[in-house]
């Protein structure tokens, strides 16, 4: 019998915290959450290993559950705090808002694809988390009815940061996300200062594209 336990442990020490993740609640919280209930039965025995994990097809696009490390990383640089809430864009099976909802006050999560946004809120369901909700929606709209929002990340990567996304952050709200065109793209932090978004980028990273948010003839890009 696999003991995912000593797996969960064994991620957080030799890829968390050695690629700089420093922030307790994020390791905490990675430390706490049982990956291995997000990915699919085949899959299962690669729950912790240091790589993206298919999870299914959406409009032909394959999904993943984002790395252990890059999404640390994500996390930290998000600095959510206990009363915040978060918008949780493309979460899957479920496992990002469920690390999340450890974070923050409340968690939405939106997901484009209606089997596994159902699957993320059986898995949500299943470990008792009562501070976060999965939405069937577009990833690239959000969801504008619940804004603001403390913090925005995006569970893939992005050509480009859809402009409804960053007018659904409050006034000194955070959207991560690593965008860009490449396998090898930036991870960018946004940070909304009143009428104004400014854009920093926090460090490299390779992680699968997500379905949904495309690079429109025109738009909203930094």
């Amino acid at each position: 019998m696999i003991d995912f336990a000593t797996q969960r442990l064994s991620m957080v020490e030799s890829q968390v915290r050695p690629n700089g993740v420093t922030d307790a609640r994020v390791i905490e919280a990675m430390a706490e959450v049982p990956r291995e209930n997000f990915v699919p039965e085949a899959q299962r025995t690669l729950s912790y290993m240091d790589e993206d994990i298919a999870i299914g097809q959406t409009n032909g696009v394959r999904r993943y559950l984002m790395e252990p490390m890059a999404f640390a990383r994500l996390l930290q640089h998000a600095a959510i705090r206990p009363d915040e809430v978060v918008l949780d864009v493309g979460a899957g099976t479920g496992y990002s808002t469920a690390v999340l909802s450890h974070l923050a006050q409340s968690v939405i999560a939106i997901e484009a694809d209606a089997a596994l946004a159902a699957e993320a809120t059986e898995n949500l369901g299943r470990l008792g988390i009562g501070n976060a909700v999965v939405m069937h929606g577009d990833h690239a709209a959000g969801l504008a009815a619940e804004a603001p929002f403390s913090v925005i990340i995006i569970e893939g990567r992005v050509p480009l940061v859809p402009a409804a996304l960053l007018e659904q952050l409050g006034d000194g709200g955070r959207l991560v996300a690593v965008v860009g065109d490449r396998p090898v793209s930036r991870a960018m932090v946004y940070t909304r200062h009143g009428t104004s978004i400014s854009a920093r980028q926090v460090f490299d990273a390779s992680v699968p594209p997500l379905a949904g948010i495309e690079k429109p003839a025109a738009g909203f890009v930094f």
